[in-house]
Formats: C-alpha cells, sequence, structure tokens
C-alpha cells in the first residue's frame, strides 16, 4: 500500500563561503571566538552603518555556481527578507530574490540506483543571522543570549529541483554537493560548526502522478544521517496522514535526533510572507562577462571527474577512487605518492590504511599529516623492490611518521633488510619445527591450516625479516621429509 505514494525531495543548502571577512563588513568570520567579540555596527544593524559587498564573496559564490553546471547572471540585486527574531538584529536580512546570482544548473552523478541528475533552480547570495543560545546558563530556563559573531557571515544557499525520490538518495546528493563545495575550496565542509547546512522540502504524492503534494520543509540539517533519517521519517508520515484520510499540513518541522521524530516548528512561510523589496543601501551587483568566464576557467578538477581519472589512469578500484577524492587534499596527496612510487594500488593502500589509521589515532586531517608523498613513495618503492616485506614494513612507517627519518635510512641504520639467505632459512625453519612438535604432528595429520602457525613462528623469530615466500617452501619441504 505504502508503494502507491512517490516522495518528491528537493533540498536547500546553505553554504558558509570561506572568506576571512564578513560579507558587507571586515569583521572576522573566524569560528570559536568569545561570542560578540566579531562585531561592528553594520554586521549589528545600527542605525546608519551602510554595507559594502566583499568581493571575494562574489568571487566565490560565481565559483560555486559555475561547479554546479549553473548560468552566473551578469546583473543580479539584493533584497531584504522581512522577518522578526531575535537573532536578527535588522529585523531583515540581506538576501537576493527575484533576480539571484545564478540559475539552471544540473548537478550528475553515479549512485548505487545508476545516473542520478538533480536540477539546480537557483544559487543566491546573502548574510547569515547570528545565533541563539538556549542553553549552558545558569537562567537559560528564564533567558536566551545572543552570539552575533556570525550575524552577517557570508553564505550561497542552493535550491534543487525536486527531482530526488528517496532519503538515500537526498543524503547522497548532500555528500556529493559538500565534496564539489570543498573541492573547490568555497567552504570547509564543517557541518558541526554549522558552515554547512541543509533544509529538506519533502511531499508524497500517488506513483505516476505528475502534480506536486503539500510540501513540508525540515530545517537545519547537519550530518548526512540526520538527512537520512529526517527525510525517510517524513514520508512515513505523511504517508500515515493521507492512509487515514488527514491532509498534510504546508508547515516548517525539526528533526529530532534523540527521539528520531520531526516536531513542528511553524506554518511555512511563503515568499509573500517575507515582504521583499529591494534593498535600498546596495545597488545591483553587475559582474564583467570576462570576469565570469575567468572564474570558471580557473576551477579545479571536480570530484567526480576526478574519480573517474583516478579509476582510468592508475587502475583503482571505484571504491578506492571515491575514498581518495573526498578532499582535494586526500586526492593531491595519493596522487603524489603514486606518480613517486610508481605504483597506484600500493599507493592507495597506504593511503587508506596505514596513514589514515594514524590520522585517525591522532585526530588530524591530511593537512596536517607530517610524512611527505615522497618518503611514502621510498617506503614503497623499497617493498616492490623487495629490500623489506612482511611485519617490518609496518614497523618502518611508524618509524618513519615518529621520526622523519626515510625508509632507507632506517631499513640500513637498524638492519632490517630482508632475509633471503636460503640456509639462514632453513636453520630458522627447522628450530621453528624442533619447539613446536605438536603443530608438525597435526599438519602431518591433514590439519593444513596449521602450516599458518608455523609460518607466524619462523616470522617472529626472524623479527618479520624472513622472505615469505622462501618460508613457505622451506616449511613445506621440511614437514614433507624432504631435507635437501
Amino acid at each position: 500500500m505504502r508503494s502507491s505514494f512517490e516522495p518528491v525531495i528537493g533540498l536547500e543548502i546553505h553554504c558558509q563561503l570561506l572568506t576571512a571577512s564578513k560579507i558587507f563588513c571586515g569583521c572576522s568570520t573566524a569560528y570559536g571566538v568569545p561570542p560578540n567579540a566579531s562585531v561592528c555596527p553594520v554586521c549589528l544593524g545600527l542605525p546608519g552603518a551602510l554595507p559594502v559587498l566583499n568581493r571575494k564573496a562574489v568571487e566565490y559564490a560565481v565559483r560555486a555556481a559555475h561547479a554546479l553546471g549553473c548560468t552566473v547572471q551578469q546583473t543580479s540585486t539584493f533584497a531584504r527578507k522581512n522577518y522578526f527574531y531575535a537573532d536578527l538584529p535588522k529585523g531583515y536580512q540581506i538576501s537576493q530574490y527575484d533576480r539571484p546570482l545564478a540559475t539552471g544548473g544540473t548537478v550528475t552523478f553515479q549512485g548505487e540506483g545508476g545516473t542520478t541528475r538533480v536540477g539546480i533552480t537557483r544559487v543566491h547570495m546573502e548574510e547569515d543571522a547570528g545565533k541563539s543560545l538556549h542553553e549552558g546558563f545558569a537562567d537559560s530556563d528564564r533567558r536566551t543570549y545572543l552570539d552575533f559573531n556570525r550575524s552577517g557571515v557570508p553564505l550561497i544557499e542552493i535550491v534543487t529541483d525536486p527531482d530526488l525520490r528517496s532519503a538515500a538518495g537526498a543524503a547522497d546528493f548532500f555528500a556529493r554537493l559538500r565534496a564539489i563545495l570543498v573541492a573547490i575550496g568555497v567552504n570547509d565542509g564543517n557541518m558541526e560548526e554549522g558552515s554547512l547546512r541543509c533544509d529538506a522540502n519533502v511531499s508524497i504524492r500517488p506513483a505516476g502522478s505528475t502534480s506536486l503534494g503539500v510540501k513540508v520543509e525540515l530545517k537545519n540539517l547537519n550530518s548526512f544521517r540526520h538527512v537520512q533519517r529526517a527525510v525517510e521519517f517524513e514520508i512515513a508520515r505523511q504517508t500515515e496522514l493521507v492512509l487515514a484520510g488527514s491532509q498534510v499540513e504546508h508547515e516548517t518541522r525539526l528533526w529530532d535526533p534523540s527521539t528520531g521524530r520531526t516536531v513542528s516548528m511553524r506554518g511555512k512561510e511563503d515568499a509573500h510572507d517575507y515582504r521583499y523589496f529591494p534593498e535600498p543601501d546596495l545597488p545591483p551587483l553587475v559582474l564583467d562577462p570576462e570576469w565570469i568566464d575567468t572564474v570558471r576557467k580557473e576551477l579545479p578538477e571536480l570530484p567526480d571527474a576526478r574519480r573517474q581519472r583516478f579509476v582510468k589512469q592508475y587502475g583503482l578500484p571505484e571504491y578506492d577512487a571515491t575514498v581518495l577524492t573526498a578532499s582535494r587534499e586526500l586526492g593531491d596527496y595519493f596522487e603524489a605518492v603514486a606518480l613517486a612510487s610508481g605504483n597506484p594500488k600500493a599507493s592507495s593502500n597506504w593511503v587508506m590504511g596505514a596513514l589514515a589509521a594514524r590520522m585517525n589515532e591522532l585526530g588530524i586531517g591530511i593537512g596536517d599529516v607530517t610524512l611527505t608523498p615522497e618518503a611514502l613513495a621510498g617506503l614503497i618503492r623499497l617493498i616492490d623492490a623487495g629490500t623489506i616485506s612482511g611485519p617490518v614494513t609496518k614497523a618502518v612507517f611508524e618509524k618513519m611518521y615518529d621520526t622523519g627519518r626515510p625508509a632507507q635510512q632506517i631499513v640500513e641504520e637498524e638492519g632490517l633488510s630482508r632475509i633471503d639467505d636460503a640456509p639462514a632459512i632453513a636453520a630458522a625453519v627447522q628450530a621453528v619445527l624442533d619447539a613446536n612438535p605438536a603443530a608438525v604432528a597435526q599438519y602431518r595429520a591433514g590439519k593444513g591450516q596449521t602450516l599458518g602457525f608455523l609460518v607466524g613462528q619462523v616470522m617472529k623469530a626472524t623479527k618479520g625479516k624472513a622472505n615469505p615466500a622462501l618460508v613457505n617452501e622451506t616449511l613445506r619441504r621440511l614437514l614433507s621429509g624432504d631435507a635437501g
């Protein structure tokens, strides 16, 4: 019965632009400073304070619009979006309305269900509001505290067409969009700090229908998991209402992660509720067509194109390529290792394995890694040359990261080169066989898995330096009774 309804989903993504100063004044956009430390008459909305548009914010907004396939308008205008809330000191937000910065884009990506195309209705610029603090104070039950550091931070709002048909698809698209914005350097992707936020517009309609149902807006979803869970719940909630003969209300709802439910916040505002009118203190934004094209030409390689290139150029599995293109810095690091080592797959394994584990352990990102790509490539070349193998490789990696010494130096100074001497390995194998008669008897009785235990004992005795292939060959020969 539920399958007779089709969900229709569109997203509105608020992206904080990575400028050093706010959109209409010179106050810092730095996160984590003391409350109300980065404010001035402009971002506090004091009488007589005039906004001056931040050129870098415009550049970043145009860059994002190009990356999303939009047409950037030569002329756009700012408007006052009027609503009253404690953290909006002017009583209105400077935004764009009927003449936005860019329109008509498309994002295409490969997901689990095949190719997905999501239209971009518009990209417009606006300022952020302040922040209301409802907890953390002795009198939080009676008062709301206001921090205006975020007031005036530059944003773009990216509005999609209602092209998504599942909660998982909406979360996947949001993740892909985040990767694009981070890759082109306009956003840091930090959803916990609020620099990337998502609202979801959700409705249902009879399967096969082309009309749209009553839309419900889900506000301020700050993780991919929250997007998926909130949309899943909302689809189920609306379906139950319709099946029971009730109507879906046009409203704004909030997602409560603790209960796994959406809760009503207010009736949904439409454009006329905000009483938009042109911003009298800002002239139209007029952009030079040549400058618009210059920004487009300076775009870096986008994540999906880079992923496809990594698969084709380096022969990587799709999974590896997807992980390595999650950020521009990670992709750059991998590519430098791959080119210097000549072994792309081993480079991918080390970056996604040992290096990622060390980053998680230290709580750092790829930009804070002290091990250079050239140093990691040196380790891979030693492995490929057969100089070291087995557990020694991980030990050398750890020493490299901790000391900054190159792999070759560590191997030479600590005598870690692989043992390929057949008599020496035969002696080590025989010693292990003599010390483990029970395991020898089990192997000869047909328990072939015992061989792995014996190999491990030989590698332990040789401190991981013995040639594993030669150890296996020697063990099989001696266990079979061939002493030659």
